[in-house]
Order: C-alpha cells, then sequence, then structure tokens
C-alpha cells in the first residue's frame, strides 16, 4: 500500500529495498566520514609543507633547516629532509658523515636521490589511505541502487498482474520504490567519486613538493661526490 511522507514511503518498500538502502547509507556515511577527515588531513599537510618549504628554500645551511624539520610532524616534507639527511649523517650529533681530505662531507647524489624517492613512497602511501573505500563507493553504490530499482519495477509488475489492470495504484508503489534506490545510490556515489578525484589531485601537488625537497637538499649539500676506492692490482708473482 502507497503511503505519504518519508517514513511511511520506506515502510513501505520490500525488504529486499530496505536492505539496499541500508548498505547505501553506510557507505555513504562513511564516506562522508573519510571525506571530512581527509580533507582536514590535507589541509593540515598543506599548511605544514607550505611553511617548511618557506624555510628550505631561504636556508644557507642545514642546521637551520634540520631543526625546523625536527619540530615540523605534519609536513610529508620535513619528514623526507629528516630522513635523507638522517641517511647521509647530516642530523647534530648523528656523526655518521664522512670527510674528504680537504675536510668538506663527501655526498652520494644517488644515494640522496633514492632515499628521498623511498621515504616520498611512504608518505603518499599514507596521503592515499581509505581513498580506496571512496573508489569503490563511487564504483558499486550506482550498481547497489539499480538492484532496488530493478526490484521496485518487479513489484510493479507483480501488481499490474494481480489486480489485472495498469491503473497508476498499481504502479506507483513500485515506481517510487524504484526511484527511491536509484536517488540513494547516486547520492552515496557523486560525493565519493567528487572526493576521490579531488583528494588525488592533493595528492600530486604534494607529491611535486616532496620532489621539490629533494632539489633544494642537493643545492645545499656540496658539490663534490663521495669518491670509488679503487684497488690497485698487485702484480702477478709478487706476494702480498
Amino acid at each position: 500500500m502507497f503511503q505519504s511522507g518519508p517514513i511511511g514511503l520506506i515502510a513501505s518498500l520490500g525488504v529486499i529495498s530496505k536492505i539496499v538502502l541500508f548498505l547505501l547509507l553506510c557507505f555513504s556515511i562513511i564516506s562522508w566520514g573519510i571525506i571530512l577527515f581527509k580533507w582536514m588531513t590535507f589541509r593540515t599537510v598543506d599548511e605544514e609543507d607550505r611553511r617548511f618549504m618557506a624555510v628550505l628554500t631561504k636556508a644557507k645551511d642545514l642546521d637551520e633547516v634540520t631543526r625546523h624539520a625536527q619540530r615540523t610532524s605534519g609536513s610529508p616534507c620535513a619528514r623526507i629532509f629528516h630522513g635523507v639527511t638522517e641517511r647521509l649523517g647530516h642530523v647534530s650529533g648523528a656523526g655518521r658523515a664522512s670527510y674528504d681530505g680537504d675536510g668538506a662531507p663527501t655526498i652520494d647524489r644517488h644515494v640522496v636521490e633514492r632515499t628521498g624517492a623511498h621515504i616520498a613512497q611512504g608518505q603518499i602511501a599514507k596521503l592515499e589511505s581509505f581513498l580506496p573505500f571512496l573508489a569503490t563507493t563511487g564504483n558499486i553504490s550506482p550498481f547497489v541502487g539499480l538492484l532496488g530499482t530493478v526490484m521496485g519495477i518487479i513489484d510493479s509488475f507483480r501488481e499490474i498482474g494481480t489486480q489485472g489492470t495498469a491503473s497508476i495504484a498499481a504502479v506507483a508503489p513500485g515506481v517510487s520504490e524504484a526511484l527511491i534506490a536509484t536517488a540513494a545510490g547516486l547520492f552515496a556515489a557523486i560525493p565519493a567519486v567528487i572526493a576521490y578525484n579531488y583528494f588525488l589531485t592533493r595528492i600530486r601537488r604534494a607529491a611535486f613538493h616532496m620532489d621539490s625537497v629533494v632539489v633544494e637538499l642537493l643545492a645545499l649539500l656540496p658539490a663534490k661526490t663521495k669518491p670509488v676506492a679503487s684497488v690497485s692490482p698487485v702484480p702477478v708473482g709478487v706476494k702480498g
């Protein structure tokens, strides 16, 4: 029996349609929770990265940037800088840097680039957390809604067969059930797809900033690279 009002309309739905609406409601609630959480996360990341990059681009030595990076916990760029400098032994007190005959630290630029890329991948993976759920919601919610739509159309044809007439009273409940399921599926899918694409754009921007950290760090490091140790060949027949 067709009932007016949102509550009455939902109460008049079939069991399968109610299950479909419940699933879509769960998808929608979780998606909006993820959207708000990621929005706050990216806002914090952007602010911290902006401050750190401002310090990095204006810095004259590594110690100044290192101190700032140690105080900045929410910036992926700061974590990359701290991780690379720690790997190279430039963190204060680390004592792992090697020096040449002139007293200048020797740097392997390939190690800097590989270390920065490795840490950046880890930071990007953290930024991508929960985004697969948004993609899944955007992909399957319309199909879940379509299931409810099909069930509503089946109910409409069943009522037509039972009553022997295609009157509005026989068709309207099933059609309304089908439209509700379709609308619910789109309501869950559209925000998830928009948010997913938006956050991917933010991740690409953050990745660009992470690449800039390595470039700026290499500009601050000495130009000398780590020499390759050579071993003099021992003449045949000569014992060492």
